[in-house]
């Protein structure tokens, strides 16, 4: 039997991407599905995508990461659909395509909101839940860039660092609190999603176009696969990329002199 069966899984950013590929992966591992983004119409299209008897255990709850005043009722309602919340999947998320110098401190502050403060805040409303339980386990799909920083991401990269500093530090916190409450890091590589799509330019406006790096990425299944596998081997952090990403996580980490030469020239669009 899975190690899934009936587990509460609450996933943001489900209605397309990683979060669609993870919903249909752990639906068929017969795990109890909250599907979270702004698109309602969307989360019950992914909804509808799975087998008929999975979607008896799967509720849509929709909401939006910018709006962090709404989301301790978010987090409530999402506990109070089967009962608790055994996983957190935070998955949400936005990117930016742009130099700093041509980026407005609003672009700045807007995925800094989204990618940071609007996960944050789910994970922090959730925490009590955890302690009570003395079981959870919150999983943060970050991004190689949450390890290295590349030139057209700096917010990108700031965000992502920033959840990485955070949830580093909230593991060593809630193992005092309790060993069965885990923290995993997901930081995926290039991806075939409209991550890049969405990505927002220096004024604020979408990219509305796929880089050629996603476009010829790892696909949304694979990379959910790989989550699921470290969700269930309770994994602290793993990387999910080509060879290029995951060698320029290492270099950055071992050689970052030699690491910071390439990037200046690396084609990252």
């Amino acid at each position: 039997m899975s190690s899934f069966n009936n587990k509460v899984i609450w996933i943001t950013g489900a209605s397309s991407g990683i979060g669609e590929a993870l919903t249909y992966e752990l639906a068929n591992l017969n795990a109890k599905l909250i599907l979270s983004s702004r698109r309602k119409e969307e989360l019950e299209r992914v909804k509808g995508n799975c087998p008929a008897p999975a979607q008896a255990n799967i509720r849509i709850l929709p909401l939006d990461l910018s709006e962090s005043s709404t989301l301790k009722l978010s987090a409530d309602a999402a506990i109070q659909l089967f009962g608790h919340v055994d996983v957190l999947i935070n998955n949400g998320g936005i990117s930016q395509r742009a130099l700093a110098k041509e980026t407005t401190l609003e672009v700045d502050r807007k995925i800094m909101e989204i990618d940071y403060f609007g996960t944050i805040t789910l994970t922090k409303h959730l925490i009590p839940h955890f302690i009570q339980r003395k079981q959870g386990h919150f999983v943060t799909v970050s991004s190689i860039t949450g390890i290295i920083g590349t030139p057209y991401r700096t917010a990108y990269a700031a965000a992502k660092h920033a959840l990485q500093g955070f949830f580093n530090s909230l593991r060593a916190e809630l193992w005092k609190e309790s060993p069965a409450i885990y923290v995993t890091m997901i930081c995926p590589g290039w991806t075939n999603t409209n991550l890049s799509l969405t990505a927002l330019k220096g004024d604020g406006s979408a990219q509305n176009k796929k880089d050629d790096t996603h476009a010829s990425g790892l696909t949304p299944a694979f990379v959910a696969h790989k989550i699921v596998r470290a969700i269930e081997g309770k994994k602290r952090e793993i990387y999910v990329g080509g060879w290029k990403e995951t060698l320029a996580a290492y270099l950055h980490r071992y050689t970052p002199g030699l690491f910071a030469k390439i990037v200046r020239k690396a084609k990252v669009k």
